[in-house]
């Protein structure tokens, strides 16, 4: 049985979430101030740690910050999440930078909350089981349904791995990576290996969506709504509704539409355009982006607290040129459908072909590639592709579009590349990595999960 330990200076509330944890089957611990919460996690076993940010009739929330360090830096392997009030969101965001793994806004839905506690203790389970192991292609294909991604590179295996272990939670999903680089289809994966692969999958492209139009899309709208709501609207969410929604794009939201998202996402509740009906939602969000959503936040250009929202767990795809042996089975992988797709049972690609494209340096990615050897193969007569097929038929693309600004992108590659050196310099001791790079731990773990790295 999980033993939770609540804190929260307020009788009614412990009393509360006590009877939840244990007609659910955990067992639980009250303390009513930062000192019998120290002391409490000092003699029991606790798994998870569930707290307010106030103490005290203290409304800072300087007391709660404090102890979340405290607690992080004694029992870093305890994850924690945070109850504050719906205007008292930046003072979560500020628990989550110190290490807080997510937060539920008062008053809280009991379904909600439960949701995620048992998710926060799954990841925490997984990460502890998967230690430094990594897993080869062959036990991940025993183990999950990943038939429509390719490869065997470590780095894309990793990323498999963690995403069929989050696949089994309803944990929301960040993936970012460059265009082309397959952000969909880990996606899909996720939904079909989850308990929700029965259920609806939604899929939204938020980049597409004006802002004039957001609430009826996102939202649905009943009759009337407007001049040309001539009947009612079913909303986005409302499909999705005991199934997942992915939110493609969401670097591109206008700052508007984020806090009307957010606010979903936060109380898993919506109104239709043109009423005032409160209607609950089960969703699983999964989004994506091909921008660096840090930098944006940085900028003002997202919202922190929808930011740390959508990223309970991030996927960082890599581009195609850091995996650049899987390109040949990408190659024969779109060769074979077109096989099918073209009746053309003899089409294949010879050795040298295949040298020519896996040193190509491809700011497309994935996409780019598949583009080219169909390409390839609608113009080309003969059924052994040879190199010179594919030089004809390849045009060299601009720099990758990952972010607004070409010198980010470099600077995203220069932020992978000197973490890389440092674990590999200091093998892996996390609080040395953190002091070399002039970071903290809670912004190196951010960091690693960003760029795909493995502890």
């Amino acid at each position: 049985m999980k033993s939770i330990l609540i804190i929260d200076d307020d009788r009614a509330v412990c009393a509360s979430l006590s009877l939840l944890l244990q007609q659910h089957s955990f067992n639980s611990h009250e303390a009513r101030n930062p000192e019998h919460a120290l002391q409490l996690l000092g003699e029991f076993p606790v798994d998870l740690v569930l707290m307010d940010m106030n103490f005290s009739r203290q409304t800072t929330g300087e007391e709660g910050l404090q102890l979340l360090k405290e607690v992080h830096n004694r029992h870093g392997q305890i994850p924690i999440i945070l109850i504050t009030a719906w205007g008292s969101i930046e003072l979560a965001v500020k628990g989550m930078k110190l290490g807080a793994s997510d937060f539920i806004s008062k008053p809280w839905d009991n379904d909600h909350l439960l949701q995620s506690i048992r998710t926060i203790l799954h990841l925490s389970r997984s990460d502890q089981k998967t230690g430094n192991h990594h897993p080869s292609r062959i036990e991940l294909d025993r183990q999950f349904h990943f038939e429509s991604i390719v490869g065997s590179d470590p780095k894309l295996l990793e990323i498999l791995h963690t995403a069929g272990q989050v696949a089994a939670t309803n944990a929301s999903v960040l993936i970012t990576g460059e265009s082309g680089t397959g952000k969909e289809l880990v996606a899909e994966a996720i939904y079909n290996n989850s308990s929700r692969s029965d259920q609806p999958f939604v899929k939204v492209n938020l980049g597409g969506i004006a802002v004039s139009i957001f609430e009826s899309e996102m939202f649905g709208h009943v009759r009337g709504a407007f001049t040309d709501a001539r009947s009612d609207r079913v909303g986005r969410f409302e499909m999705a509704h005991g199934g997942t929604i992915f939110l493609d794009e969401v670097g591109d939201l206008d700052p508007h539409c984020q806090v009307k998202l957010l606010r979903v996402l936060q109380d898993r509740c919506f109104e239709k355009l043109g009423s005032n009906t409160t209607q609950r939602v089960d969703v699983r969000v999964i989004s994506a982006t091909n921008h660096c959503l840090t930098d944006l936040v940085n900028t003002g250009r997202f919202r922190e607290d929808l930011f740390y929202r959508l990223n309970l767990l991030s996927l960082h795809l890599p581009p195609l040129r850091r995996r650049a042996e899987d390109i040949p089975l990408l190659v024969r992988h779109f060769i074979g459908n077109l096989q099918k797709i073209y009746q053309r049972s003899e089409l294949s690609v010879n050795q040298e072909a295949l040298n020519w494209l896996t040193n190509l340096p491809w700011p497309g990615n994935v996409r780019e590639l598949k583009n080219l050897v169909e390409r390839t193969v609608l113009v080309t007569a003969k059924d052994c592709l040879e190199c010179e097929d594919f030089q004809r038929q390849y045009q060299e693309m601009p720099a990758p579009r990952s972010v607004a600004n070409p010198d980010e992108f470099s600077l995203e590659d220069m932020e992978h590349d000197l973490i890389a050196k440092a674990l590999d310099t200091y093998q892996y001791n996390l609080s040395k990595v953190a002091r070399v790079l002039g970071l903290s731990r809670g912004a190196l773990y951010r960091r690693l999960e960003k760029h795909g790295f493995k502890t």
